[in-house]
């Protein structure tokens, strides 16, 4: 590894479906709700690991419907980022 990783976080609009739908489309990024390995993992946390709370309460914690929490792994950038474009580009 020559270059550190990161954590991503962005809004889909759409909300809870729009997140959901995005995470079914991607092909390299892996859903994972845990966000610390060498490969890119991705999570919505609002159908993921705060599902079990309600709107107002996920809301009251900062985890809008459309979350999307990102931690960058040690695979070639471009292709990454040509998933992302990928699955953003079918919402």
């Amino acid at each position: 590894m020559d270059q550190p990783g990161g954590m991503i976080a962005f809004e889909v609009k759409g909300g809870l479906e729009a997140g959901k739908k995005l995470l079914n489309s991607l092909e390299l990024c892996t859903l994972a709700v845990s966000l610390g390995d060498c490969e890119t993992l991705i999570q919505h946390p609002a159908s993921m690991t705060h599902s079990p709370y309600t709107p107002e309460e996920r809301a009251e914690a900062g985890i809008s419907e459309g979350l999307i929490r990102i931690s960058v792994g040690l695979e070639d950038a471009e292709d990454i980022i040509a998933d992302l474009k990928q699955g953003l580009d079918r919402l």
